[in-house]
């Protein structure tokens, strides 16, 4: 047990308190923000990869295979089976590239934007009321943090 002695006389073992008490907000809070598209997708079979791709295809109509990687960063047979799943469910399309047959896009189809924004739809809504419970100066601190993560 770390009591006030110990900490006044290794200020280090506070900052480790405090960034560890930082992990924990970091972990209950994205538990709290996944919460609903996780229902959403449990119902169909599906988890976050799948919200994942969802997502950035949705973003970025006509995204090829390998720039979902990149944007992704995981491999190639980590995105088989799941992207596989997507458009034998209908929820999303791949074409050949006009300037590329080799290429394949991504695109959602009906479906898939329909599922998109009610997965994402909970988390803007979600944001959005964070954001104003805490105000403008929160919510620049806010992702300017999160930026520097991501930077990371």
């Amino acid at each position: 047990m770390i009591d006030q002695k110990s900490i006044d006389a290794n200020p280090s073992i506070n900052r480790d308190t405090e960034l560890r008490e930082a992990i924990e907000l970091l972990f209950f809070s994205y538990r709290a923000f996944t919460r609903g598209p996780d229902q959403i997708l449990s119902k169909r079979g599906l988890n976050r990869i799948h919200h994942r791709i969802l997502y950035f295809v949705g973003r970025q109509p006509g995204l090829a295979v390998n720039e979902l990687l990149s944007v992704l960063k995981i491999s190639k047979q980590a995105l088989h089976i799941p992207l596989r799943q997507l458009v034998s469910m209908n929820l999303i399309k791949n074409d050949k590239s006009n300037h590329d047959g080799r290429v394949k896009e991504l695109r959602l189809t009906a479906a898939g934007k329909r599922l998109e924004e009610r997965l994402t739809g909970t988390q803007i809504l979600q944001l959005d009321n964070v954001f104003s419970e805490a105000g403008p100066t929160a919510e620049n601190a806010w992702r300017k943090t999160m930026i520097l993560l991501a930077e990371d």
